[in-house]
């Protein structure tokens, strides 16, 4: 173990699983702290401060979803659901009720790795408050002006509508991470359109004929299937 080694809390039931987990992020500069049950996940949490809480859902004496709304009172910590439950409205209440991002069981062991990646960042910029907003942003061949509200795509300039701009700033303040529609409309247009249908896919693509090489194949705005949209982090993903 290192001093720089990233301590993450795995909430996991089945013991197999966890011992896979832990055997293959160890390899990767982990330290891992493990909880059979959401009560004990919480107790560790307050305890051992971990950088990550990775969380299943299905645990034998709370739900998972209760974990997160718990946690959420009083952490900021990220936290990644691993769960075999892969409806979308699952996925949706989770990430509403406060989670960072969530993968379907199975998963690979290399996306999970770059989502605790991109989780880590985010808490960063969080916590050493680096406001995206007082920056400018580069991914690949596109750069975001915060300062200067100011979009160039290869060194040219992209002119966007208010609510488009309004969409690409709130994707990239939440850099890699799963946004939902509802979370995005009550933001962009007010939580009062939030149980009225809406446009959203509309203004997304339009937003990607500008900003994507090939609105097609996008690189940038990925969807989310049912869930919602995120922003690539395409530095190291």
């Amino acid at each position: 173990m290192t001093a720089n080694a990233v301590k993450i809390l795995l909430v996991e039931d089945e013991l197999p699983v966890r011992r896979f987990l832990r055997s293959m992020l160890l390899g990767a500069d982990f330290v891992v702290i493990e909880a059979g049950t959401g009560r004990e996940g919480i107790s560790l949490l307050g305890s051992h401060k971990p950088d990550v809480l990775l969380l299943d859902l299905g645990l034998p004496d709370m739900d998972g979803m209760a974990v997160i709304h718990e946690v959420r009172e009083w952490s900021k910590i990220p936290i990644i659901i691993l769960s075999a439950r892969g409806q979308e409205k699952d996925k949706v209440a989770a990430l509403d009720a406060g989670a960072d991002d969530y993968l379907t069981k199975p998963f690979g062991i290399d996306e999970l790795r770059a989502r605790i990646r991109l989780a880590l960042r985010h808490s960063n910029k969080i916590e050493s408050g680096d406001r995206v907003g007082d920056t400018v942003l580069k991914l690949d061949d596109l750069t975001i002006d915060f300062v200067l509200r100011r979009i160039e795509r290869a060194g040219e300039e992209i002119h966007l509508t208010n609510i488009e701009y309004k969409l690409l700033t709130l994707l990239a303040q939440h850099l890699g991470r799963v946004l939902t529609h509802s979370f995005i409309i009550k933001e962009v247009w007010g939580k009062y359109l939030v149980e009225e249908k809406h446009p959203i896919r509309v203004y997304m693509a339009a937003l990607r004929r500008k900003i994507e090489p090939d609105p097609s194949r996008p690189r940038y705005i990925l969807t989310e299937q049912g869930v919602g949209y995120r922003l690539k982090d395409t530095f190291n993903v």
